[in-house]
């Protein structure tokens, strides 16, 4: 099956920092542009950050933006979320999806397209 897998949540203090990993198995990842998302306790889902299959094009939400950093690595079939000077309003569970290629990372913010997702990884800001 075509399956992508989160990981490196956990517990963080305010101000520390975390590097999301997804990686895609049964397909190649290369192919599809992808995008983070979170979840926060209580609230709606939020697009986080997007990237082109080649890693040429990015896009952030106002609310991270200088913060986290999206990129790819097409060889190992990953792609990651480096997320700086973290913040309590930060916690929440963290998904990647993919999108066929040539869809525009506002796009995928907005969750269109989007057809390969996966389980989630939470991540914790407190002190």
């Amino acid at each position: 099956q075509l399956q992508l897998v989160e990981s490196g949540g956990g517990l963080v203090q305010p101000g520390g920092s975390l590097r999301l990993s997804c990686a895609a198995s049964g397909f190649t990842l290369g192919y599809y542009a992808i995008g983070w998302f979170r979840q926060a306790p209580g609230k709606e889902r939020e697009g986080v950050a997007c990237v082109s299959t080649s890693g040429g094009r990015t896009n952030y939400a106002d609310s991270v933006k200088g913060r986290f950093t999206i990129s790819r690595d097409n060889a190992n079939n990953t792609v990651y979320l480096q997320m700086n000077s973290l913040q309590p309003d930060d916690t929440a569970v963290y998904y990647c999806a993919a999108a066929p290629p040539g869809v525009r990372c506002r796009l995928i913010l907005k969750e269109e397209y989007l057809e390969i997702w996966g389980k989630g990884t939470l991540v914790t800001v407190s002190s």
